[in-house]
């Protein structure tokens, strides 16, 4: 991953957080790592912990990129939320898995989707 992708990434992350923020939720974790995966944000909506994987892009040439949290990628963010959830004895607690989808304007400013619930659990 080159040094530009992996600013972009970590831009796009701040201003989710920035988003979410501004939108009630209230940041529990940014970039949880256990053996099984990685999740980008994790916030409480209300009573609600919600996993959020972030996707920002320079263009939408290629789609949104929302498209790119692809059917692998929610079992892989599914597996890491379990281990999360189980390491902090949170079974049972409402949870839900938000795709906020970033894309980078040419005049610097920035388009921000969410998308609430996005996914549910794979197995």
């Amino acid at each position: 991953m080159t040094i530009e992708r992996l600013r972009l990434g970590l831009r796009g992350e701040e201003i989710a957080q920035e988003f979410l923020e501004k939108s009630g939720y209230r940041i529990v974790a940014r970039n949880y790592r256990c053996k099984l995966g990685e999740i980008d944000i994790i916030a409480r909506d209300g009573e609600t912990l919600v996993f959020i994987e972030v996707k920002t892009r320079t263009d939408s040439a290629f789609g949104s990129p929302a498209a790119a949290v692809t059917l692998k990628k929610q079992r892989q963010i599914g597996k890491a939320a379990q281990w999360y959830l189980a390491e902090q004895d949170l079974f049972g607690t409402p949870a839900r898995f938000d795709v906020i989808a970033i894309v980078k304007g040419k005049s610097g400013r920035h388009q921000v989707e969410l998308i609430a619930d996005a996914f549910e659990l794979c197995e």
